[in-house]
């Protein structure tokens, strides 16, 4: 019995093939190749390699490293960064808005908040049921800081700049700030067409015609005040204008359906909370 003699792994690695390429119908032989187990070897290697290099810089230099799950990279995470900033700024600038739109909107509708109205009763203190012991000097030096510091005069508590409000008209007060029905302003009946005034310098938020309060007017001044001015016959500026303190911006009239007669509705508010209009201006 021929036992076949196993060849060394090195030698069959070694040995000749040829690979032939024939024609089915003639037999004609079209190509051939000459191969060997370690040629083969070799070119799937390299193959195999150019794939994984090939992978490689495709990850490393362009952006398809970014859909690989769990990849970080510094410009990811400054942009993350970026964008979390962006967010938190534009959150911030929106509720400063929606504060601002709903301040204006409940001095438009005549409205305040349950918040805003417990406020205003801890501001609406009644000091006349207290007693004070006073002297004569006391008696006479307030009787001097309230003529002077009544009317006009808002300070700031950091630049301690004064802030002068003038009167918006002069006329006689027919109905005065009541909180407790809802009155927020004061009626000052003048004659139509009397010019009315802007009490400080500031922004038009609002110059349109209502169905209740005729043409009203609201402007947005420093320190968070806001001035109301309705039942005008007409406005002489528009929503967005700059005006300036004493600037005349409408003419006064009895337009509305809440009007009884010619006059003013004035109204001041302080951070969307209504005040009393005579507590800074004088009307007559």
């Amino acid at each position: 019995m021929n036992i076949k003699e196993k060849k060394p792994f090195s030698q069959r690695l070694l040995n000749k093939y040829r690979l032939v390429v024939l024609n089915e119908a003639t037999y004609e032989e079209r190509l051939s190749y000459k191969l060997s187990r370690l040629n083969i070897f070799l070119f799937f290697s390299l193959i195999a390699i150019l794939i994984i290099i090939s992978t490689i810089c495709l990850i490393a230099f362009t952006s398809v490293k970014e859909y690989i799950p769990g990849y970080d990279s510094t410009v990811l995470r400054t942009n993350a960064v970026k964008n979390i900033e962006t967010l938190d700024s534009l959150t911030l600038v929106i509720e400063k808005n929606q504060d601002f739109i709903n301040s204006i909107g409940s001095v438009i509708l005549g409205e305040t908040t349950k918040s805003e109205a417990q406020k205003e009763i801890k501001v609406r203190i009644d000091i006349s049921d207290i007693e004070f012991k006073v002297n004569q000097e006391d008696s006479l030096l307030r009787k001097v800081v309230e003529k002077e510091d009544r009317f006009n005069v808002l300070e700031s508590a950091t630049s301690k700049v004064k802030y002068v409000l003038i009167s918006p008209i002069f006329g006689q007060v027919t109905s005065r700030f009541d909180y407790g029905i809802k009155h927020f302003g004061t009626d000052i009946a003048v004659p139509i067409n009397s010019p009315v005034k802007s009490i400080a310098k500031g922004t038009v938020v609002l110059a349109e015609w209502t169905v209740q309060t005729g043409y009203v007017i609201v402007i947005e001044h420093a320190y968070g005040l806001t001035s109301v001015y309705k039942h005008n016959d007409s406005g002489l500026i528009s929503q967005g204008d700059l005006v300036e303190s004493g600037q005349v911006i409408a003419l006064s009239g009895n337009t509305g359906e809440l009007t009884t007669g010619p006059h003013l509705h004035f109204e001041l508010w302080r951070e969307g909370i209504p005040v009393n209009p005579e507590n800074y201006v004088s009307f007559e």
